[in-house]
């Protein structure tokens, strides 16, 4: 393996883990109104499932982003001009779930709840839709022209395939959340999202399988048949203990599931970065899109200083905050009033 092929499989390794884990974020995000839906405190206790741990997970996508940068800078220059609207749509939905979720706590009003309420929706099922919409595109190819630019009609990124991709990732986020929720909280929300997850189990199952497929078929090789029968299984598991009211389970079967969806997607671009639908001449490649050898050299090294470091202490919060939460245990709001207060 050499420092291009290390490097990919590293940016690979750096998506899954964002997808696993901001995978529940998003699908708590997603099913928080209807989870809490009459009751701030069943709203706080869903929150609360994330409140520790959201923003750490937020820190995968900001190092994929930078390693493809540093490792692949024609990659991300043509990734990011050419996608740059939908993925300036996935950074303000981003920074508004952020404002909402910090400064949700703050004013003790309705109203003011329900605005962030909304924010944190919207800012989580617009990528939880985008990004999949986004790599159905990157396997499948773009009209990458000879300069490096995506050209074409915005309708070319808008195929059968790529919306199955955002549908896939919308749906298997949103059942994750549910199973997360189960694992995180007791009682009457426990119950709900029990429910929720039962609900969405056919229907994710199917948008799944189907893209799964079409994946391994278009664009697959022949070991990328294991992830996929990796993500079946994962989801049979899944499955299997949601009905079983086995959490643990469910969650690590989601989990799989996801990690084998996100390598299935990473094997069958694979030797390519950015294929192009022009000529495959004008295509990007893991060799001709990267680096120079001393660049990949001294990222490794500080790769591999670093990200052991990180996993321990990302590891370590999770253990410190695995209790189950409940209504019960939620406190009086402490905000302040919405407006100016009586002395102002």
């Amino acid at each position: 393996m050499n420092l291009q092929e290390f490097w990919f499989l590293l940016i690979g390794v750096l998506f899954t883990g964002y997808f696993v884990l901001e995978g529940f974020d998003f699908g708590v995000g997603m099913l928080m109104p209807v989870l809490g839906k009459g009751s701030d405190a069943r709203r706080r206790v869903v929150l609360n499932t994330i409140g520790p741990v959201w923003d750490g997970n937020e820190v995968w996508l900001l190092t994929a982003g930078g390693a493809m940068f540093a490792a692949f800078p024609e990659w991300y220059a043509s990734l990011f001009s050419g996608f740059y609207l939908a993925l300036l749509l996935v950074l303000v939905a981003l920074i508004v779930r952020v404002c909402a979720i910090e400064y949700r706590s703050k004013i003790d009003d309705p109203r003011w709840r329900g605005w962030c309420d909304a924010g944190i929706g919207i800012g989580s099922w617009v990528p939880a839709l985008a990004w999949g919409w986004i790599f159905g595109n990157v396997v499948h190819g773009v009209p990458l022209e000879a300069d490096k630019n995506i050209g074409g009609s915005a309708g070319d990124l808008f195929g059968p395939y790529a919306l199955l991709g955002g549908l896939t990732t919308g749906l298997l986020f949103a059942l994750h959340g549910a199973i997360f929720i189960n694992l995180k909280t007791g009682g009457e929300v426990r119950a709900d999202s029990l429910r929720i997850a039962r609900l969405l189990l056919v229907p994710t199952a199917v948008v799944v399988a189907a893209f799964g497929i079409w994946t391994q078929l278009a664009h697959g090789t022949g070991w990328t048949w294991i992830p996929l029968a990796a993500a079946v299984i994962g989801l049979v598991v899944a499955a299997v203990s949601v009905l079983a009211g086995r959490d643990g389970w469910a969650f690590t079967g989601t989990t799989v599931t996801i990690a084998a969806a996100t390598v299935l997607l990473f094997g069958s671009l694979f030797p390519n970065v950015l294929p192009s639908t022009i000529s495959d001449a004008f295509s990007l490649t893991v060799d001709n899109a990267s680096s120079t050898p001393y660049t990949l050299k001294v990222m490794s090294w500080a790769a591999v200083i670093v990200t052991p470091v990180v996993l321990g202490y990302q590891g370590w919060t999770y253990w410190v905050f695995r209790k189950r939460i409940t209504v019960e245990q939620i406190p009086a709001p402490i905000g302040l009033p919405l407006g100016r207060g009586a002395d102002g």
